[in-house]
């Protein structure tokens, strides 16, 4: 846990309240939250070596203070799957950003394994004013906000409650396998919904988590997009 804490120390001290994407990843780690292959990176020739370490296809990212809703403004590309498109899609990120966000101040790009497509689920939490710390689990992707599909427990919480909330879910029945699709693996979206309760239980400055989507798989489970907001506590 120290090198989630001084990660946040480090950002609040700088004044960002919002923890960048490479650097949330390195706080999952610490917390047993799995997360797809990555690198940071400031150049389009460190990016590209980036790529061929991680092995295509990757993800583009861009990472900045002032941009927190990355698709808004162009500021991811996917499917990139050679190192001439990702020259292209480089390019593009930039200039994406450029037009549609202003002036920004841009830390650098983050280079990620893109992961296979799965189950999208949502997790994630809060610290509320009455309650304390609060995990949520619900549907992933856009359908979150469409059909609002998500439960609520206060947190730390154990793996059967975790298990619980899971099945609270309209999202429990695509996990369960429809259309003869294989099942999700309940244990792993249980074990992550565990981990991320114990991180805003854990450190105190976090004010909100935001695992979205998520990916579920018959096995194991991949955080694939995530932000973390943090809080100077008096």
């Amino acid at each position: 846990m120290m090198k989630s804490k001084k990660i946040i120390d480090r950002n609040l001290s700088e004044g960002r309240e919002y923890i960048p994407e490479f650097e949330a990843y390195a706080i999952c780690e610490e917390f047993g939250i799995p997360y797809p292959g990555y690198q940071f990176v400031g150049t389009i020739e460190e990016g590209t070596k980036a790529a061929e370490a991680l092995g295509y296809p990757v993800v583009l990212k861009i990472v900045s203070p002032d941009v927190i809703h990355k698709s808004d403004v162009g500021g991811v590309i996917v499917g990139i799957e050679s190192k001439e498109a990702f020259t292209a899609a480089y390019e593009e990120l930039m200039q994406n950003v450029k037009e549609k966000a202003g002036e920004v101040t841009i830390d650098g790009v983050l280079v990620q394994k893109a992961m296979p497509k799965g189950v999208e689920v949502a997790t994630g939490g809060l610290r509320n004013d009455q309650f304390g710390p609060v995990v949520m689990f619900g549907s992933g992707g856009i359908l979150i906000e469409v059909f609002k599909d998500v439960a609520f427990r206060l947190a730390p919480l154990d793996k059967a409650e975790a298990k619980r909330q899971i099945e609270d879910t309209k999202a429990f029945e695509i996990l369960k396998g429809v259309r003869g699709a294989a099942p999700s693996d309940m244990d792993a979206v249980a074990e992550l919904i565990v981990n991320t309760g114990r991180l805003i239980s854990e450190l105190s400055e976090i004010e909100e988590i935001d695992f979205n989507p998520v990916m579920a798989y018959p096995n194991g489970c991949c955080v694939v997009d995530a932000r973390i907001i943090v809080k100077k506590r008096v």
